[in-house]
């Protein structure tokens, strides 16, 4: 089973249960099942630092993803440390489940394009 850790410093209230619900789902349906995903919930200020910080860009963000293994080969044994997603719920409002699939993604190797967009979409509906 994939363990998410969730620390919310955003000072908004998220459905927590359903966010680490669908961070699960997401990685299933990618043939991941096991490891560990750290999910952090940040106030805007935190998340226009952090994007300035690792994407060079000023300017608030729905969502950032932090991978760490995603798909690659590990030593027997070794837990899978996925990576850390960024989520701000000041940003994306009550429509914080696509900016999530979407950095979760991040986190297994995808990059923005067609192929990304179509697992969005899978991961829509």
């Amino acid at each position: 089973m994939v363990d998410v850790e969730v620390v919310n410093r955003s000072g908004v209230e998220l459905d927590v249960p359903a966010a680490a619900a669908l961070v699960r789902e997401v990685l299933a349906a990618e043939g991941i099942d096991d490891g560990e995903v750290g999910l952090t919930l940040v106030a805007a200020d935190e998340s226009r630092m952090l994007k300035r910080e690792h994407l060079g860009l000023d300017e608030q963000t729905d969502a950032l993803a932090f991978p760490i293994d995603g798909r690659d080969e590990l030593p027997l044994g070794m837990p899978r440390q996925l990576g850390d997603v960024v989520l701000c719920p000041q940003v994306v409002g009550q429509q914080w489940r696509g900016p999530l699939v979407h950095a979760v993604l991040h986190l297994v190797g995808y990059d923005h394009g067609p192929e990304m967009d179509a697992r969005e979409r899978v991961h829509a509906t």
